[in-house]
C-alpha cells in the first residue's frame, strides 16, 4: 500500500458514528464527519438504525471522495453486535442494541448450554452484551426468520459486506464477550454447535485482509470512478490496542476511555481471574488472548455532570478533601468490578456543589480504574487514551496511587483511527507518541494518597 495517500475509516461507536479521512503520509485526520448513533426503540425490539447509518456512511464517503479522494476503506465498531443476513445480504432481523434486556428473559435456558468462563473468558453480565445470548434469544422468539438465515457476520464486517458483497467475521470481534470463541484455544466454542450455526458463521479473516472492492452499484451511487479496496476491519478497543502492541515494551496496560472504560493488560501477572469483577478475555488483532476489564465510566461521568457546565475551582478540590466527599459504586451497576452495588454519596447530595461533584466523580472513576487494574494483575506502564486524558482530577489520582509510570496518548488521531490506519500501513515512525504524566507533589499529593486509602476502606466495608 505504498501508493496509498488517504484512507477512509468508518468508526461506529455506541454514542456516535464517525467517518474519518486519514492521510497515510502525515498520519493526520484531514476531516471527520460525525452524527449521533441513535437506537430505534420501536418495532420488534430496540435496535440500531442501520438504514440511517448506511445512508450516512454512503453520503460521507461520497463527499470525502469528491473533496479529497481516498484509496482504501476500513471499519471499526463497538462490540456486542452481530448481523444475521439472508442469501441476498439483507438483514433477517434488526441488529439488537446491546443495552436491550430481552435476552435476560431466557437466562435459565441459556445457562444450560453456555460454556464456562474458564473456556470463553466471557463473564456473566446482562445478556444483551453477549452475542451468543442475542442469537439464542432471536432464534427462540423469531424461528420463522431463522429459516432464511444464510450467514452470521460480526458488526464491522457487516458494513464491509454492504460495500463489497462479501461476508466474513474477524477474530478480535468474535473474541469480545461473545461466548462463541475460545481465546486460549483459538477456535469456536461448543455454543456454536448448540445453536446450530456451525455452517452459518462467515469465514474468519484477518483484520488487515482486503476482503474485496467496492461494488459497481456503490461506485455509481457515490460517484467513485475506481474500485476501492475494503479491509476487513476490527473491534474498536482492539484497534486502540494495536499500535501499542507494535511499539510498546511489555508488560503494559492500556486504558481506553469513552462511554466504556476498557482496561487491557498485556504481559501482566498470570493469575486466576474473577469474572465477578467483570474481567473478560479479549482477543487482539493477532489472535492472542488479552485479559481485560470494563465499566461504563463515560456513562457514569455523564450521569453526574449532565447539567453541570462550570469548572471546579481550587476551593472545590480542597473542599472534597476536607468534607470527605466520596462517590461510591456503582452508578451503572450492571458492569464493572462492583457489579450489583447501589451507588451513593458519602454525605447528603444536596450539600455538594457542582464543582465538588465534578472532582469527586473524577476521583471515583480513577479508583474504579485502579481496582480493575489490580484485579487484572496489571504490570508495567499504564497508557490512557480518550476523553479522560483531559480530566486532570482523574489523572492526578491515577498517577499518585499507581506504582508505575502513567502515559497519555498524543497526536491528532484517536486510538481507533490510529489502529485502523496501522492495519493498512504499519509504519509507525513519527506516529507513536505517548507522553509521561507528571505526578502531583506536596500537600496535594498527600491529600490524594489519604483520599484513595479512605475510599478503599469505606468501599470495602
Amino acid at each position: 500500500m505504498n501508493k496509498t495517500q488517504n484512507i477512509a475509516i468508518i468508526d461506529i461507536g455506541k454514542t456516535n458514528i464517525k467517518i474519518v479521512l486519514v492521510n497515510l503520509n502525515s498520519f493526520t485526520e484531514l476531516i471527520v464527519l460525525s452524527e449521533p448513533n441513535v437506537v430505534v426503540n420501536k418495532g420488534l425490539y430496540p435496535h440500531y438504525d442501520t438504514d440511517k447509518l448506511w445512508k450516512f456512511i454512503k453520503s460521507s464517503l461520497g463527499t470525502l471522495y469528491r473533496r479529497y479522494s481516498f484509496e482504501a476503506i476500513t471499519v471499526t465498531t463497538h462490540g456486542a453486535a452481530v448481523a444475521l443476513i439472508d442469501k441476498n445480504g439483507r438483514l433477517i432481523l434488526p441488529i439488537i442494541d446491546y443495552e436491550f434486556d430481552g435476552p435476560d428473559t431466557l437466562c435459565k435456558d441459556y445457562e444450560k448450554i453456555r460454556p464456562n468462563f474458564k473456556e470463553t473468558g466471557t463473564p456473566k453480565a446482562p445478556l444483551g452484551v453477549v452475542i451468543g445470548a442475542q442469537i439464542f434469544w432471536q432464534k427462540k422468539f423469531f424461528p420463522h426468520s431463522f429459516k432464511s438465515l444464510k450467514s452470521i457476520v460480526t458488526y464491522p464486517q457487516y458494513w464491509v459486506g454492504l460495500l463489497t458483497g462479501k461476508w466474513c467475521t474477524e477474530v478480535s470481534y468474535l473474541g469480545c464477550h461473545s461466548d462463541l470463541w475460545l481465546p486460549f484455544k483459538n477456535r469456536f466454542s461448543s455454543l456454536v454447535t448448540h445453536l446450530g450455526i456451525n455452517k452459518r458463521i462467515g469465514s474468519i479473516r484477518k483484520a488487515n485482509d482486503i476482503i474485496g472492492f467496492t461494488l459497481p452499484t456503490i461506485n455509481e451511487e457515490l460517484g467513485i470512478k475506481k474500485f476501492i479496496p475494503v479491509y476487513c476491519g476490527i473491534h474498536d478497543s482492539n484497534a486502540s490496542l494495536f499500535r501499542h502492541l507494535i511499539e510498546q515494551n511489555k508488560p503494559f496496560s492500556l486504558v481506553t476511555t469513552g462511554t466504556w472504560v476498557i482496561i487491557m493488560s498485556v504481559g501482566g501477572e498470570k493469575k486466576t481471574f474473577n469474572p465477578n469483577k467483570d474481567i473478560l478475555i479479549n482477543v487482539d488483532a493477532f489472535g492472542n488472548p488479552v485479559p481485560s476489564a470494563r465499566f461504563m465510566g463515560g456513562r457514569e461521568f455523564e450521569i453526574v455532570t449532565k447539567n453541570i457546565s462550570i469548572k471546579p475551582t481550587a476551593v472545590d478540590i480542597t473542599s472534597v478533601f476536607n468534607k470527605s466527599i466520596f462517590l461510591f459504586p456503582a452508578l451503572v451497576p450492571q458492569y464493572g468490578p462492583f457489579k450489583g452495588r447501589e451507588s451513593h454519596w458519602s454525605i447528603s447530595e444536596n450539600k455538594i456543589n457542582e464543582g465538588e461533584k465534578v472532582v469527586a466523580v473524577s476521583y471515583y472513576l480513577a479508583m474504579v480504574t485502579l481496582v480493575s487494574l489490580e484485579a487484572l494483575g496489571a504490570k508495567g506502564s499504564i497508557i490512557i487514551e480518550g476523553p479522560f486524558t483531559r480530566n486532570k482530577f482523574y489523572l492526578d489520582l491515577m498517577a499518585t496511587v499507581l506504582e508505575a509510570d502513567l502515559y497519555l496518548s498524543e497526536g491528532s488521531l484517536t486510538g481507533t483511527s490510529i489502529g485502523s490506519t496501522l492495519l493498512i500501513n504499519n509504519n509507525t515512525s513519527n506516529l507513536y507518541k505517548i507522553k509521561k504524566y507528571n505526578n502531583p507533589e506536596g500537600e496535594y499529593k498527600q491529600n490524594l494518597i489519604n483520599y484513595s486509602k479512605k475510599w478503599k476502606q469505606l468501599v470495602n466495608k
